[in-house]
């Protein structure tokens, strides 16, 4: 286990997981290649999955969708966040575009901020 990693999520040096999130080698990939600040982006956004889908975690079709999801997520093409993105939370006024903060990325759809 690397005390940090590469972040493939987000393009830097980064505190790695403490430990495989799940068997077999895509958990050992997310291992080795994906930062615990990248990790929090992923369970944030598969909430979000759950909820919307209204998955059944016991379902082996979900499970099985949310394990291709990750992968898109953290390898798929245009998986990194854009290079201006600032996490909620993290510097002056970050999220709040009010106060100079980039605020977290908006995904296609998403209606527009004022």
């Amino acid at each position: 286990m690397p005390d940090t990693v590469h972040c493939v999520k987000l393009a830097r040096e980064l505190p790695g997981l403490s430990r495989q999130p799940f068997p077999g080698e895509l958990g050992e990939r997310i291992l080795e290649n994906v930062s615990a600040q990248g990790w929090e982006l992923w369970r944030e956004h598969s909430t979000l999955l759950i909820n919307h889908y209204g998955l059944n975690l016991a379902d082996p079709s979900a499970t099985k969708m949310l394990a291709e999801e990750i992968e898109k997520f953290f390898f798929g093409e245009d998986a990194r966040v854009p290079e201006d993105w600032v996490p909620q939370g993290q510097g002056t006024g970050a999220g709040i575009p009010s106060m100079g903060g980039k605020g977290a990325p908006m995904g296609k759809g998403a209606p527009a901020r004022k």
